[in-house]
This record gives C-alpha cells, sequence and structure tokens, in this order.
C-alpha cells in the first residue's frame, strides 16, 4: 500500500509538469533574434518576440543590422531568426547569405508589400507620369532641388535592397545625366522633400508600403506613382511581376517573410509552426509607422504598440500558439 501511495503521489505531481511541458514547449531554449535599424519595424518582432516567451522560449537581446547583415547573421549562425527579408527583393541577400543550404524563408508574415517612385500630383497632371521621362533634361529641372539641373531623387541608403533596383533603372533607362540618386538618412530626405511640396516645389522620391509615407503623401490625392517602362531589368537577371494596380512599378510585387537557420527550425516545431502561422495586415504596420513619425518612437511606445495589436487580435495571436503547441507534441 506504501508503495502504491507513494506512485500515485509521483504521478499526481508529474501531472501538472507535463501540463506546463506542453504550454511552454521552448523553456530552456534561447532564441537569438536580429532586428532591421529601421524601428518601424521594430512592432512586428516584438509580437514574436512575446508569442515566443508564450511558449516558454527566452529571448536573447537583439542586435541591430541593416537588411544585407541581418541575413548574413542568420546564415553565419551569429542569430537564429529574422522577420522582415522581403521574398523578392532581398532574395540576393538570401543567396549570398548561404540560402536553403542553411536556412529558410517560413511563412508569409506580411503580404502585399510595394516599392517605386512617386512625384507630386501637380507633375502627374503636369504629364510627368513615367520614369524614362526624366532622361528629358527639360523635365529632370522640374525636380531638382539643389539647383545644378538634374532630379533629385529622394531614394534607398545602401544595405536596404532597393538601391540595387534603383542603380539598374538608372543604368538601363539612360539617366545617370539628368538624375541623383540621393542616399542619405530616408526620414531627412522624405521630410526635406515634404517641405519642398509645402512651398509649391515639385518632388521625386522611391518609397515603399508598408510606411507612413502613404499616409501622408496619399496615392491619387497628393502624389502619384509613376510608371517604368516594360521590359527595364531588375538586378542580376531577376524576375518578377512588377504591376500593380495597372501600373508596372519597376519593382517586385512583394512579401515579408520570416528567415530562421535550419538547425534552429528542426531543434524547435513549436517555432517554426509559429512563424509559419503569424499573419500581419499591411495597413497595422503602416499605421504603426505613423504612430513612430508622430512621436511615438521610444523603446516603451514600441512595446506598448505590440500588446495593443495583441490585444486588438488576440483570437488569431492565441490561434498562432495553438498551433505552435501541437507542433510540439
Amino acid at each position: 500500500m506504501k508503495l502504491f501511495a507513494t506512485t500515485a503521489l509521483a504521478l499526481a505531481l508529474a501531472v501538472p509538469a507535463f501540463a506546463q511541458d506542453a504550454d511552454k514547449p521552448g523553456a530552456g531554449v534561447t532564441v537569438r533574434p536580429i532586428m532591421p535599424t529601421q524601428i518601424e519595424e521594430h512592432m512586428q518582432h516584438l509580437i514574436l518576440f512575446k508569442a515566443l516567451e508564450d511558449l516558454g522560449y527566452t529571448i536573447a537581446t537583439p542586435n541591430e543590422a541593416e537588411y544585407q547583415t541581418m541575413h548574413l547573421a542568420v546564415g553565419a549562425g551569429d542569430a537564429d531568426f529574422m522577420a522582415v527579408s522581403w521574398n523578392v527583393l532581398h532574395d540576393a541577400f538570401y543567396q549570398e547569405a548561404g540560402g536553403d543550404a542553411v536556412m529558410s524563408k517560413v511563412g508569409t508574415y506580411i503580404d502585399g508589400a510595394i516599392q517605386g517612385y512617386m512625384v507630386d500630383e501637380d507633375s502627374y497632371k503636369a504629364g510627368v507620369t513615367d520614369l524614362s521621362m526624366l532622361k528629358d533634361p527639360e523635365i529632370a529641372k522640374r525636380f531638382d532641388a539643389d539647383g545644378d539641373g538634374k532630379a533629385d531623387l529622394a531614394g534607398c541608403i545602401p544595405g536596404w535592397g532597393c538601391e540595387r533596383v534603383i542603380e539598374t533603372h538608372l543604368d538601363a533607362l539612360g539617366l545617370r545625366d539628368t538624375v541623383t540618386h540621393n542616399q542619405g538618412a530616408y526620414p531627412a530626405m522624405i521630410a526635406d522633400a515634404m517641405a519642398r511640396k509645402e512651398n509649391g516645389g515639385s518632388i521625386l522620391y522611391y518609397t515603399w508600403v508598408p510606411y507612413w509615407v502613404a499616409g501622408e503623401l496619399v496615392p491619387g490625392k497628393d502624389a502619384e506613382w509613376l510608371t517604368v517602362p516594360e521590359g527595364t531589368p531588375l538586378p542580376d537577371g531577376a524576375t518578377a511581376n512588377t504591376v500593380f494596380d495597372g501600373k508596372n512599378l519597376g519593382f517586385a510585387v512583394d512579401s515579408i517573410r520570416i528567415v530562421a537557420r535550419n538547425d534552429f527550425l528542426e531543434a524547435n516545431p513549436a517555432a517554426k509552426a509559429l512563424f509559419e502561422a503569424a499573419k500581419l495586415d499591411i495597413n497595422d504596420v503602416s499605421a504603426e509607422a505613423l504612430r513612430i513619425s508622430k512621436g511615438e518612437d521610444k523603446p516603451e511606445d514600441l512595446q506598448r504598440h505590440a500588446d495593443e495589436w495583441i490585444a486588438a487580435h488576440q483570437a488569431d495571436y492565441d490561434s498562432w500558439l495553438a498551433a505552435a503547441r501541437a507542433a510540439a507534441k
């Protein structure tokens, strides 16, 4: 009877432990994420950090880097995952960092991402509708901000990936003599462009969605997408669908994915299932960028935004965790 009682007690104590382990399949595992330096893309990482913590994982303090370096870090084993890899735009970074042999693109976290060139509405109505038109020096002068006679394009920071596309377009369309691709800090460049527009000037800029700029310079109201001639190449001979809403934007219509190391995914089926299930609406990401542009840009603000998103989408969030726990069984 004493042996039976002891065995029964042990089983009783084991049940809560098993239940806890099933609820926390990541217990004892430290995850090493890497994030971009652009804080507008931190919320989507913070949401995943919270989900991983709810699954029992410990999150190491994340390093921050530009996109090319982020891919290299995952490929080299210096980080386990990143959550902001554009499927087409960043594919060269992915391949250069080792590709499928060492890491995987998991799920589709954000769908419907687009990029392209825009001009102010008045310039578009005046007939500037295609990027190739800037080969005409008289048209290019319309967007000259520094008095050198060339159009000033608020462009892409090196290391983002978009700079490769823009540089390819400038060469292919013969725009080197009439267009300057400015590559300073993007928020400063776009703020300067907006100020010029407010003062009655014409502006030419690269932008993307999801981002807050489209909420301030609204397409169809304040600015318009330029078309790019059919057949204009992408870098490295890449091919992709570049047509959005009937316009060839010259950039791939894209999606944003999570990239993780293969050895991490194999050892952590719960994390893999979480990454496969996680989805964010692109408009939520743009709204986050707009809040940041309005001054809600401190670390505690970003964490609060992530917590608010989870609370507003609790059923979806809980379904991610359920899928992760089921995969760990």
